[in-house]
């Protein structure tokens, strides 16, 4: 993200093009240890609901208006890293979403002017405690906890720049649990657009570099059971690999 800002978008991308003309070879996937694709985040911004059909499996109304509510930093994991669901919970769910990656700080800014806050895209799975999280809401409290343990924001595997995606409203989402897919549908299915998102978000809060808005998932939640490998994949975007590590009591 320094990088982004420091040289600009086509500066970095000629860069990068000519390391990899000058590479003498590339670095498999398998050796390398993936980080979450952005070194500093103050904050992960999530949508509930923002998807008609995940609303109706819910059992839940669509909201008149965005339904925001927040992970923190330390829940991020990168990609080919376990989820690891504390002893606490027994029932953890995938939800693959897009998320945006925020590149300049902002606040206030008109839904027309959405780009100037965006450095680019990449893949979040909203891990999400079930049992927990149902538990709260059945007492009126607050379920932040049962979205907020570590890894339970696992994104990546890299970051797609804007140049890469040209449409982010028009792309192809997908959740495959050991090669059998739970979640299929478009970002054009949202009930808020991204342009609508970051003016609401930013209308009073300001976003930093870093920052991740995870726009809402798809149709398609189901159970994970332990040693469960996900594959979470956005067009254009990348695929996000985890596997499902649930801590004895």
């Amino acid at each position: 993200m320094a990088l982004l800002n420091e040289y600009g978008l086509h500066r970095l991308t000629a860069e990068v093009d000519r390391l990899r003309a000058g590479a003498r070879e590339l670095l498999d996937e398998a050796s390398v240890v993936f980080e979450p694709p952005v070194a500093t985040c103050t904050k992960i911004c999530c949508l509930a609901l923002n998807y008609v059909a995940h609303a109706e499996e819910s059992g839940l109304e669509v909201p008149p208006e965005p339904v925001l509510f927040f992970k923190p930093p330390s829940a991020l994991t990168g990609h080919n890293r376990p989820v690891t669901a504390p002893a606490r919970t027994k029932h953890l769910e995938h939800e693959v979403e897009l998320a945006v990656v925020v590149g300049s700080e902002v606040r206030d800014l008109p839904a027309e002017r959405w780009r100037e806050a965006v450095a680019g895209y990449t893949v979040l799975n909203d891990m999400t405690a079930r049992d927990l999280q149902l538990a709260n809401i059945a007492r009126n409290a607050p379920w932040d906890q049962s979205k907020g343990f570590d890894t339970f924001a696992p994104a990546g595997p890299y970051l797609a720049t804007v140049d890469e995606v040209p449409d982010p409203q028009n792309l192809e989402l997908t959740l495959e649990v050991d090669g059998e897919v739970r979640q299929r549908a478009n970002t054009k299915q949202m009930v808020f657009g991204i342009p609508e998102l970051i003016a609401d978000l930013s209308d009073g809060m300001t976003l930093l570099p870093g920052d991740l808005i995870a726009t809402g998932t798809i149709a398609g939640i189901a159970p994970l059971k332990d040693g469960d490998v996900m594959r979470a994949t956005v067009q254009d975007v990348g695929t996000l690999v985890n596997r499902v590590d649930f801590r004895s009591a």
